[in-house]
């Protein structure tokens, strides 16, 4: 594990480090927009206070911290494995590039001393699970290991139901910023409820702080909702999202393949829309990440 000086010097003097991850890069948006948006990403943690620390495997090493040219290369380069547990031996062993998904970027997260994590939507429980067992290996991350999670619900192709439900199973706190209601990433309500709805980013920190006190497993997930202005409607979205599960039905897409095939098929049928709404969500769960890390660094030195 190579962690980036900058990092390293954040987390050894107690200071905010928000956790990153690449398959957004390499897996979530066409260059030269990945590139932008996960820079764009950076900035808005800096901007609030915090240290970015953007987490990906390069020539079988995990990096902890990518800087600007690895960033560049990871958007540029075609074949980057998407990472998750399992893969993570295999594409380190063999020294390739590995894309981390959220599992994985929570698993860096933990091994470098990083709290807090941004991401876009969480995996979870697929649509017709019940017949395919197809649960984001996330879910089993989050409720094993100290690492809170700022999102914008699971992503949108998801059974929300399902995911809540599992997510309880595993005693993950889910917490919603200022709406009673777990976000639904390209909407902003589910409608579902969640387990504690707080106002300032310092409610947030104080949570993680008890979590950590008592010595609870696991960690806490955020909901962050998309931004007014950016949602798109339910009847809408979710009609997209229907016809998109029908094709990879259709063309018999499974396992790991799906989400991505799934994203990218949304995007195409919203024009573009969607791919928007995402890179605006996921600045806006930078911004409430980094205020949320930078109350918690202050609580962990008081002590």
């Amino acid at each position: 594990m190579k962690i980036n000086d900058e990092v390293k010097s954040a987390l050894e003097q107690g200071r905010a480090v928000v956790a990153l991850e690449s398959t957004i890069i390499s897996h979530g948006m066409p260059y030269p927009k990945n590139v932008q948006t996960a820079l764009l990403v950076e900035k808005a943690v800096r901007d609030n206070g915090a240290i970015p620390a953007t987490i990906g495997i390069i020539d079988g090493e995990l990096v902890i911290g990518m800087n600007a040219e690895e960033i560049e290369e990871f958007g540029k380069k075609s074949g980057i494995a998407k990472v998750s547990k399992r893969d993570m031996p295999i594409v380190m062993a063999t020294k390739s590039w590995g894309a981390t998904t959220v599992s994985t970027t929570i698993l860096g997260a933990k091994m470098a001393g990083i709290p807090i994590f941004v991401t876009g939507g969480i995996g979870g429980v697929h649509r017709g699970a019940e017949t395919t067992w197809d649960v984001s290996r996330d879910l089993y991350e989050l409720g094993s290991e100290p690492v809170t999670v700022i999102c914008a619900g699971c992503k949108a192709i998801l059974d929300v139901d399902k995911t809540l439900e599992v997510l309880e199973t595993q005693g993950v706190p889910v917490l919603s910023y200022k709406e009673p209601t777990f976000a639904n990433f390209y909407c902003r309500s589910s409608g579902k409820p969640v387990d504690y709805v707080f106002d300032e980013p310092i409610q947030a920190a104080r949570v993680m702080d008890f979590q950590n006190k008592m010595g609870l497993k696991g960690g806490i997930l955020i909901s962050n909702p998309c931004p007014e202005e950016d949602a798109l409607p339910h009847s809408y979205i979710d009609s997209i999202i229907d016809q998109a599960i029908r094709e990879a039905d259709e063309k018999g897409v499974r396992g790991k393949e799906s989400t991505p095939f799934l994203l990218k098929r949304v995007v195409e049928l919203t024009g573009g829309d969607s791919l928007e709404t995402n890179i605006h969500l996921v600045i806006n769960n930078a911004i409430l990440g980094a205020q949320i890390a930078v109350e918690y660094a202050k609580l962990r030195k008081e002590k």
